[in-house]
């Protein structure tokens, strides 16, 4: 059997993390539709038997119904395909939520708040949805499996997560889907696999907290053996660039030198500057002054370029102390120590600069 698994898509997702530049997010809702159009012409081209979705298809609080109509039109192109829905804490299903009173497409199957299982000819498909924002988890040992048949466990859960942490996201131990064949999960954006044991991760990229390539996996089972293959699917990835600004004097420069960065057009930066510094730095001013749409964060790491001869001279608090331990210094012989002292000067002057 061929299937594809997704989970995540989070329609109609604010996009928070695009806020500095205006109209981003519409765009990348638009963006977020055509991903989901690509999966399903995949699905048609490759003649995929089921699709999976573990959890948060849609953001309850935020999707429109013509939303939800056109996700369902797309299901319609696909009317050999079984398509399987685990709600998650995004997308529970609850009492007035799309998923109980919208007219779902009837290659659609949406698993309630208990273990449901569905036989096909070869595989047994076992599923659970989310019935609120928060799930204190399902005992999965309670599954009988049949040996004599592909088994699949589709649904939304935190892996590994503690039950005692205060907000719970359906927690289930890997030991406990070990006797699955695949286990289809949602949850955590970035992908994260074993070959059996899966998150897919979201087809979209969200925010700096999901570097890397997005997309979704293709797979086939036959006779308990798996086979799954990543596939990359969103154009545009976050990124992170760390930029030394040491050899840089004035925040004019520095605006200069980021507008002039070789970035690619279609991907979201992130540029952590860091190195000695000669001036001050107002990271909102710098943010605004940017004319460059693919820098969408900017985040100061960087130190003072403290001048110490000209410090120990000054008639202060921090002349006193930088003084006395630069005498301190002019005792010692081992690198490590002196090393040690002149991060104790650069520790004593940034708090004294921040009080």
């Amino acid at each position: 059997m061929k299937f594809v698994h997704i989970a995540d898509m989070h329609f109609d997702s604010p996009f928070t993390s695009l806020g500095r530049i205006e109209g981003l997010s519409d765009i990348r809702r638009l963006e977020q539709r055509k991903i989901f159009k690509k999966i399903i012409e995949y699905i048609q081209e490759n003649n995929i038997e089921c699709l999976f979705i573990s959890g948060d298809l849609y953001e309850n609080d935020y999707v429109k119904q013509s939303t939800i109509e056109y996700i369902n039109n797309l299901f319609k192109t696909i009317p050999n395909t079984k398509i399987f829905i685990a709600p998650g804490n995004h997308d529970p299903y609850l009492i007035n939520s799309y998923y109980m009173k919208f007219n779902w497409n009837n290659n659609v199957y949406i698993f309630k708040y208990d273990i449901e299982k569905i036989e096909l000819d070869d595989v047994n498909i076992y599923g659970y949805g989310f019935s609120s924002f928060y799930s204190e988890g399902i005992n999965i040992n309670e599954i009988k499996i049949d040996n004599q048949k592909n088994n699949i466990l589709i649904m939304h859960a935190d892996l590994d997560a503690s039950k005692e942490a205060k907000e719970l996201y359906n927690p289930v131990a890997t030991r406990d889907l070990l006797k699955f064949d695949y286990v289809a999960l949602g949850h955590i954006h970035k992908p994260k696999y074993d070959n059996r044991i899966v998150y897919p991760g979201s087809p979209i990229s969200f925010g700096f907290d999901e570097l890397g390539a997005h997309g979704f996996i293709s797979g086939e089972i036959k006779n308990r053996e798996i086979n799954i293959e990543f596939i990359p699917i969103d154009e545009r990835e976050f990124k992170e660039i760390n930029y030394d600004i040491s050899a840089i004097n004035s925040k004019e420069e520095l605006i200069e030198k980021l507008q002039e960065l070789k970035l690619n057009k279609n991907d979201f930066y992130k540029i952590i500057l860091n190195g000695k510094r000669n001036f001050e730095i107002n990271i909102l001013e710098i943010n605004k002054l940017i004319q460059n749409n693919n820098i969408l964060k900017l985040k100061d790491k960087t130190k003072i370029n403290y001048e110490l001869d000209k410090i120990k001279n000054e008639n202060s608090l921090r002349g006193i102390y930088v003084d006395l331990i630069l005498e301190k210094i002019k005792e010692l012989n081992n690198e490590e120590e002196i090393n040690k002292y002149l991060k104790a000067i650069e520790i004593g002057l940034d708090s004294l600069e921040n009080t």
